[in-house]
């Protein structure tokens, strides 16, 4: 197994992990079972996507575009977070 994606949180993991299974790349994620012993501690790096080292190439081209899909999604959400003509927790 080799790891093609260090996530920041357990949603980050899992839509890595959704996009190389849709792609037919068997993939696992390491210390997703951790979080609940983490609890409320600033833990960070302990989840890990990895995947067999005969899909790390295709792998690794596909988490290049979840991530830049979730830095796309996370910028839009700042500049709504940041449009003062926009209500407060109020979606678009």
């Amino acid at each position: 197994m080799h790891t093609v994606y260090r996530a920041e949180n357990l949603f980050d993991a899992h839509l890595v992990k959704d996009a190389l299974e849709h792609a037919q790349i068997p993939a696992f994620i390491a210390g997703e079972y951790l979080t609940g012993g983490v609890g409320q501690l600033p833990a960070l790096d302990y989840l890990a996507v990895m995947v067999p080292d005969s899909g790390v190439e295709t792998a690794e081209g596909i988490v290049r575009e979840v991530e830049a899909q979730l830095t796309e999604a996370r910028e839009a959400l700042r500049e709504w977070d940041d449009d003062p003509g926009l209500p407060v927790g109020v979606p678009c």
